[in-house]
């Protein structure tokens, strides 16, 4: 199949309607009519990407969901402060240790606390946990018709059509009551970890030449476990892997309705639309390298680093070869350091402080040691470095992403699953945002934009 594939790849590029010099000219006119300077923003005072000028995201609404806190405004300054993630006025770091401690898993408690707003009793977590369970079964021939019949070498593209084509299976798709929208947001949770497991196996067998292994649901296993148990062929896995994985998945469950990604799902939501539309469209956003993408070009930027460095241990080389990133004279030539800064935390990601944590003993265990200690080195460094090539002193601090790519790899997670395990972790948070969106927004949403092309007068055709 991979073969006839190509072979009709090869023959839609020589039919193409279009030569290259054709091609060419045309984008040199899409290059010259769709771009807008900078200094037409200044201008017309635009906040671009509905940022303010101090870089703090220009408020678009109300929530309760999910509180990121990273500076505190000082007489109109920002101050920065150490970072913290709160779910529904809770400290992500309290209900993991509460998780830790107790010794079971915390995604599903997490989970149950972004829909309905409260912390669950050992009952409702019981219940719901094997709600979830008894919901992962994905309708007959899905994954024959959905994803072995139209493989694809990308995993969330396939997350997101599959989604969408959940909604052929749904008896009541666009029914926008409280009960309908909490039956499909509980069934887009159960599912969507073994869409993405099948969506793997999938892509092994067509593109990577490797065996597919599907296995079976199991009962009675948390989400860690499920997918651990579904992506492995196997389906092996230790405990102590489980409860990272779901360390990971709780970090990842959701963090504020200004993240493109869960702005993507309110503004959807806000035109009245079906959870699959919403969820897809959300699904879309993620993967974009400048959000949910953003592990694997930190997993991409430390292997340049290892490449360009003679000495990892030697922090002066380190800071050497970080500002030639900086320069855009090494890695991807981005001017990037991927994993460091963020929109709202400065002095710290709450997130990355606890994943770090966990992640010197794991990556040592498994050999990855020397790997954390260059991510590291690249986070001391990195705030002198930039304020050297960029002239300014900004609070740095390093992101989630520095070290979740880490924890993937030493968990022996494929980097095709980075970005797709983030997908099914903010799902919940999609859907928490999405039913507060539909409950309590009320108007659709639509910024402005204002048009500066000018009028122009029509030329006839013969004339031009």
């Amino acid at each position: 199949m991979l073969c006839t594939k190509v072979a009709c790849s090869i023959m839609e590029k020589e039919n193409l309607k279009f030569s290259e010099s054709t091609l060419s000219s045309l984008c040199n006119d899409l290059r010259e009519n769709n771009r807008i300077t900078p200094e037409k923003f200044i201008k017309y005072h635009v906040k671009r990407g509905l940022r303010n000028e101090d870089g703090t995201g220009v408020m678009a609404g109300l929530t309760e969901i999910c509180n990121v806190h990273g500076y505190v405004l000082n007489e109109g300054e920002r101050s920065p402060v150490p970072g913290q993630l709160t779910y529904r006025g809770y400290d992500v770091a309290a209900l993991v240790r509460g998780a830790q401690q107790e010794k079971r898993f915390g995604y599903e408690e997490i989970a149950w606390l972004l829909l309905f707003g409260r912390l669950p009793s050992a009952g409702q977590l019981k219940d719901f946990t094997e709600m979830l369970a008894s919901c992962r079964e994905l309708p007959e021939n899905f994954t024959e018709n959905m994803l072995v019949r139209m493989p694809s070498p990308n995993i969330m593209n396939q997350m997101s059509r599959a989604v969408l084509a959940l909604y052929a299976e749904d008896e009541n798709p666009d029914d926008l009551s409280d009960e309908n929208v909490l039956r499909q947001t509980v069934d887009l949770l159960a599912k969507l970890p073994q869409i993405m497991a099948h969506a793997y196996q999938v892509k092994r067998r067509y593109y990577d030449n490797e065996s597919m292994v599907l296995h079976p649901n199991r009962p009675g296993l948390s989400t860690a476990e499920s997918i651990l148990r579904s992506i492995r062929a196997d389906g092996k896995y230790t405990e102590e892997e489980a409860r990272v994985l779901d360390l990971c998945l709780m970090l990842h469950a959701e963090h504020g309705g200004g993240n493109n990604s869960t702005f993507t799902t309110r503004v959807l939501s806000s035109s009245g639309t079906d959870t699959y539309s919403a969820i897809a469209a959300a699904i879309g956003s993620l993967k974009g390298h400048r959000h949910g993408g953003a592990n694997i070009k930190v997993m991409e930027m430390l292997e340049h680093c290892k490449a360009g460095i003679r000495d990892w241990t030697d922090e002066d080389e380190v800071a050497s070869f970080v500002e030639k990133l900086l320069r855009r004279e090494a890695g991807d030539r981005s001017g990037l350091v991927y994993g460091m800064g963020h929109a709202v935390y400065t002095l710290s990601d709450p997130r990355a402080t606890i994943l770090k944590s966990f992640a010197y003993d794991l990556t040592e265990k498994r050999g990855y040691g020397d790997e954390f200690r260059l991510a590291e080195a690249i986070e001391r460094v990195t705030p002198r470095v930039f304020e050297k090539v960029r002239g300014m002193e900004k609070p740095l601090c390093a992101n989630v992403d520095m070290y979740s790519g880490l924890v993937y790899k030493s968990l022996g997670i494929d980097q095709d699953l980075f970005t797709p395990l983030f997908a099914v972790a903010r799902m919940v948070g999609w859907c928490a945002h999405r039913m507060e969106e539909i409950r309590t927004g009320g108007r659709i949403i639509r910024p402005a934009y204002k048009a500066i092309a000018g009028e122009k007068p029509y030329v006839w055709l013969a004339d031009r």
